[in-house]
């Protein structure tokens, strides 16, 4: 005789929209942040630009020349509030992991003897149109 008693099925409907819906709107929040800080910046003037580079120890949203300097870019994109908010969102912790991949980069891209900054674009989306901020030379290397 067999059992009819299983365990149900684990439920796919998630409440409040479920966490994979919260992840998907992080991405395509993060993705459309993106997005409008690459257009920022190349209206700047910034060139040779390589979107979300990755090694083991981190990432970088952005990596751009600004005439001869290096210019590792961190992009935060909030819905809400004014970009000041965003700005706060490049914590201790997160300058270090910056840091640490862009001195990778430049290793791995023998570009050690570059002039190089860390910019960090604040984007908000709490208004009608985006209000964007770039902030040039907003952190110094942190280890």
């Amino acid at each position: 005789m067999r059992s009819t008693d299983s365990a149900p099925a684990p439920s796919t409907v998630l409440p409040f929209g479920g966490c994979a819906d919260v992840a998907r709107d992080h991405l395509d929040l993060g993705k459309m942040g993106e997005d409008l800080a690459l257009k920022t910046v190349r209206s700047m003037g910034y060139k040779d630009i390589v979107q979300n580079y990755r090694c083991p120890l981190g990432e970088i949203d952005l990596i751009a020349r600004d005439k001869d300097t290096l210019v590792f870019l961190e992009i935060k994109t909030r819905r809400t509030g004014p970009t000041g908010f965003a700005k706060e969102a490049v914590n201790t912790r997160k300058r270090r992991q910056i840091s640490k991949a862009a001195l990778t980069y430049m290793k791995a891209n023998n570009c050690e003897n570059m002039r190089a900054r860390f910019d960090v674009v604040a984007i908000s989306l709490a208004g009608p149109a985006p209000d964007i901020e770039v902030i040039k030379n907003a952190f110094d290397l942190a280890y």
